[in-house]
């Protein structure tokens, strides 16, 4: 899916969320918390032609997924859902 900064409405705006991202070979390349911002997404960038394994917490809730950066993957993640 394509992200349209100005026509996407995320959920949770402006709250914490703790992030934890793996690559593929288990370094972590992300581990701290990041606030949404007010259209309900969190922005991140990751290093091009990988897979990672996400980790998202908040308020006792959390996701996990696999996600990968190559050239024909979605560049804005919608499918995560807090348990």
């Amino acid at each position: 899916m394509t992200h349209s900064l100005t026509g996407c409405q995320g959920e949770l705006v402006n709250k914490d969320f703790n992030v934890h991202i793996e690559d593929q070979n288990g370094n972590v390349v992300l581990n701290k918390t990041v606030k949404s911002q007010s259209n309900g997404f969190i922005d991140l960038w990751l290093p091009r032609d990988k897979k990672y394994q996400i980790t998202i917490e908040q308020d006792g809730k959390k996701a996990e997924s696999e996600l990968s950066t190559f050239e024909k993957d979605p560049t804005c993640i919608t499918t995560l859902q807090l348990m």
